[in-house]
C-alpha cells in the first residue's frame, strides 16, 4: 500500500470507532495486531494487548469505562508503513463521574493492508486522576514515582 492507502485506512478506522462500528474497526487489524497500552492504577483497559480478539476486549472495556465527550483525530502525517495522528479527547468516567481531557499522538504500522501495531502517547496523569474515586489522592507520595506521560 502507499502512503495515501494508508492514510485512508486509519481514517476508515476513526470513522468506524466514531460512530461505535467497532466490528468493523477490528476488521481493519491484523490477526496479531501489536497494542500498546499503559498501565495507569484504577483504570481497567490499561494495558498491552495483542491479538485481535484481545483487542476487541479493549474496546469492550473501554466503553464500559467511560464516554467519549470530544474525540478528534486532527493531524494525519504518513511515512513509508507509518501513519502518525494527533488529536483531543475528553472522556466522561462512568464509576467517578469525573471528567478528564488531553491531547494524544496515534502511531500506527501498517503491512499488507492491515494494522500491524498500535501505540498512543497521551496524558496518564490526567487519567489517573479521573479514574481514582473522589477522597482518595492520586498524587504520587514520596519515595513514588509518578505515572509518566506515554
Amino acid at each position: 500500500m502507499d502512503i495515501q492507502q494508508n492514510k485512508d485506512l486509519v481514517g476508515r478506522g476513526y470513522q468506524a470507532f466514531q460512530s461505535g462500528n467497532i466490528e468493523e474497526l477490528l476488521q481493519l487489524f491484523a490477526d496479531d495486531i501489536e497494542w500498546m497500552g499503559s498501565e495507569i492504577d484504577n483504570v481497567p483497559f490499561s494495558r498491552d494487548y495483542h491479538g485481535k480478539q484481545d483487542v476487541a476486549q479493549f474496546f469492550a472495556q473501554l466503553n464500559q469505562a467511560q464516554e467519549a465527550q470530544r474525540f478528534e483525530p486532527r493531524e494525519m502525517i504518513a511515512e513509508g508503513d507509518r501513519v502518525v495522528v494527533t488529536g483531543y479527547a475528553k472522556w466522561n468516567v462512568r464509576a467517578t463521574g469525573k471528567s478528564y481531557e488531553y491531547p494524544w499522538v496515534h502511531l500506527f504500522t501498517i503491512r499488507d493492508g492491515k494494522v500491524t501495531r498500535f501505540e498512543q502517547f497521551f496524558d496518564t496523569a490526567a487519567t489517573r486522576d479521573a479514574y481514582t474515586p473522589a477522597g482518595i489522592s492520586s498524587m504520587a507520595g514520596a519515595g513514588e514515582a509518578a505515572a509518566p506521560l506515554h
